[in-house]
């Protein structure tokens, strides 16, 4: 009996093993100003599974302790539900490709759902279009997040330059 038990006692016990905290960074985030740092503070701070959130709006970074992959990839897609889009450290975790845009050169283009609330969002916004060949204008306002896009361009250009700018936005079909 003895003998039984220490061999019970060398067979390592089946344990499920909690997920390893990830230290995650999201750089190249849109934050015009404070208004669009508290958002995505906001936003960190009520995601379950994070801690240690750290904003920061000159260097458009948020930073924050995810007690899993599963809580980190939440609180990405809750940015970028919000139109945030940034670069991420890790490379498991990452902001989907859900814009819905196709390839070809088009002369107009709506996106929506882009983070937008002052005249600093306009502007950024403006920036990232002034990157693609071929767009001539848009009716972008604050506060308002469909715009249309004028022009002869490649759709999947002006997504991935909105992208680059911290905006992640759809295509309306």
């Amino acid at each position: 009996m003895l003998h039984f038990l220490l061999v019970l006692c060398l067979i390592p016990a089946q344990v499920a093993k909690p997920s390893a905290e990830l230290q995650i960074e999201i750089k190249q985030l849109h934050m015009c100003c404070d208004g669009c740092a508290d958002e995505v503070e906001a936003i960190l701070k009520k995601a379950e599974g994070l801690s240690q959130v750290k904003v920061t709006r000159r260097s458009r970074t948020a930073v924050f302790v995810a007690s899993s992959a599963e809580s980190a990839q939440r609180a990405v897609d809750a940015l970028a539900a919000d139109g945030f889009h940034g670069n991420i450290n890790d490379k498991s975790i990452s902001f989907r490709n859900d814009s819905g845009v196709t390839k070809g050169k088009v002369t107009s283009l709506t996106v929506m759902g882009f983070h937008n609330t002052c005249p600093g969002c306009v502007k950024s916004f403006r920036a990232a279009l002034k990157k693609v060949p071929g767009v001539t204008g848009d009716d972008c306002k604050p506060n308002v997040t469909t715009c249309t896009i004028k022009g002869s361009f490649e759709a999947a250009a002006v997504i991935e330059a909105l992208n680059k700018e911290g905006f992640h936005a759809k295509v309306k079909n």
